[in-house]
């Protein structure tokens, strides 16, 4: 007889050791919090602000193992020097969360190639690093959870905002993420990505109140989400109650792509 569990077991991240690339704020901070609250140790990588001080503090309540490691996504030998502490640090990976991003609005006529290769370079460049440097030892342990963040702006253009780069590199995380989990779905490791709507992150409120108006008009539940509404989406899909989950991309918008 097949044994029964407890639904809520299978969402514990009991003994899971996570890494989150632009973890210290904003999303990047809740999806931090989210792992450590169901059980994992996780090491954010990002600039060391007090901001990801304050995220490591928080952490530390829970009781969990929490290190702050300082990386260019950009750069590979320092992608691969971080994995390796996290490696050092932790004996192994479980789960990676590719959150790192940027953004600018450049109408395409005005737009230099510079400027093209820098947002490429962080959002999609650095996923792919993340991705290749940690892919490598889910592999060797033939076990993982990757959760690659897009966006919306993946399958939309986004309004009144010109970002062509950004909406293409987003497009092109997508498909990343699905090209992987093929890839390594012989190896139990799992490729994911999640595409968020307008999230209320502090980058967000430094915008124009009348963009902020305009978007909450055009979103069906007729607001923007906080950080911690998409916090259940990174443990489940970090956890065995989505083992048959590779190669989705889940769209968190609050119906904006509806219409």
């Amino acid at each position: 007889m097949e044994k029964i569990n407890n639904i809520l077991s299978l969402f514990k991240l009991d003994g899971e050791k996570a890494i989150v690339t632009g973890g210290g704020r904003g999303l990047g901070r809740a999806i931090s919090i989210a792992l450590a609250e169901a059980g994992a140790d996780v090491a954010i990588v990002d600039k060391l602000t007090e901001e990801v001080k304050e995220t490591v503090s928080i952490i530390e309540k829970f009781g969990r193992k929490v290190i702050a490691i300082k990386a260019d996504v950009c750069k590979e030998e320092e992608v691969k020097k971080s994995v390796q502490i996290v490696i050092r640090e932790f004996g192994k990976i479980d789960i990676l969360v590719c959150n790192a991003g940027i953004v600018s609005w450049i109408p395409a006529e005005e737009m230099t190639l510079e400027e093209w290769q820098k947002l490429m370079d962080v959002n999609l460049n650095g996923v792919f690093l993340y991705c290749k440097w940690v892919g490598q030892e889910m592999i060797k342990k033939k076990k993982g959870s990757i959760i690659n963040v897009s966006s919306m702006s993946a399958y939309i253009v986004n309004v009144p905002q010109k970002q062509c780069h950004y909406n293409a590199s987003k497009a092109a995380v997508v498909q990343l993420t699905k090209s992987l989990a093929v890839e390594w779905a012989p190896y139990n490791v799992r490729v994911n990505v999640v595409c968020p709507g307008y999230i209320m992150t502090p980058l967000l409120k430094e915008a124009d109140n009348k963009l902020l108006d305009e978007w909450t008009s055009i979103s069906p539940q007729k607001r923007i989400a906080d950080p911690s509404e998409l916090k259940g989406i990174f443990v489940f899909l970090a956890s065995q109650a989505a083992s048959y989950f590779t190669g989705s991309a889940i769209i968190a918008d609050g119906g904006y792509t509806l219409w």
